[in-house]
């Protein structure tokens, strides 16, 4: 049973309402001491939903296979939406707009991807290639546990290396609100360095590519 809310009124009418979805028809029930029940009966219009969502999966694949003939890349290699940048099986996005790192981290998941996770050196160079001298936020944090993890909760081990010397340094001093700086971003020099969670910055969001 779909869940509805029934409000009830004097002389026992009950009026339902789908919280469901808009294009509900709703039955209410009504029995002695006046309690109602609502069913909710779903339209046909969400079967239809998933109708139009595989049609378009299947023109995305359908695109992805023109875009391979037409750039004679072998089938091995996937293809990205558009304003999303291919590398080895992933696809990669550089925003334009600033977003602080929580509301960067929704915008990568409500497009089906996540704020970067950097695994290899290939791919650090590839990132980094676009990125400086802008700053970008990655998906790497410690808020959540105070050590610092992936966005997918996996573990990282500070590599000084790929860090702004002296960083990360959790300073406090920044003006932003409480907390010291929790999430990390590559940095101009295309080092990482850790700031606020707050502050507006540019985004790398990062998802499988998609295969014919």
């Amino acid at each position: 049973m779909i869940p509805a809310v029934c409000v009830v009124y004097s002389l026992c009418v009950c009026v339902c309402v789908c919280v469901v979805y808009s294009l509900c028809v709703c039955v209410c029930v009504v029995y002695s001491l006046c309690v109602c029940v609502c069913v909710c009966v779903v339209s046909e219009a969400l079967k239809q939903l998933s109708v139009v969502d595989s049609l378009s999966k299947n023109v995305a694949l359908l695109k992805c296979s023109l875009e391979r003939i037409i750039n004679n890349r072998s089938r091995e290699d996937g293809c990205c939406p558009l304003d999303w940048k291919l590398f080895g099986s992933s696809c990669y996005f550089f925003s334009a707009s600033t977003l602080s790192w929580n509301k960067s981290r929704d915008w990568c998941e409500s497009h089906q991807s996540h704020l970067i996770i950097l695994t290899n050196d290939k791919e650090w160079d590839f990132v980094t290639h676009q990125t400086i001298p802008e700053l970008f936020w990655v998906g790497l944090s410690d808020g959540r546990t105070g050590r610092w993890e992936w966005v997918n909760q996996n573990p990282y081990t500070i590599d000084r290396r790929r860090w702004v010397p002296g960083q990360p340094n959790s300073w406090t001093g920044h003006g932003l609100g409480p907390g010291d700086e929790d999430c990390a971003h590559l940095h101009r020099s295309g080092r990482l360095n850790d700031a606020h969670c707050s502050k507006p910055m540019r985004y790398i969001c990062q998802k499988h590519s998609l295969r014919p």
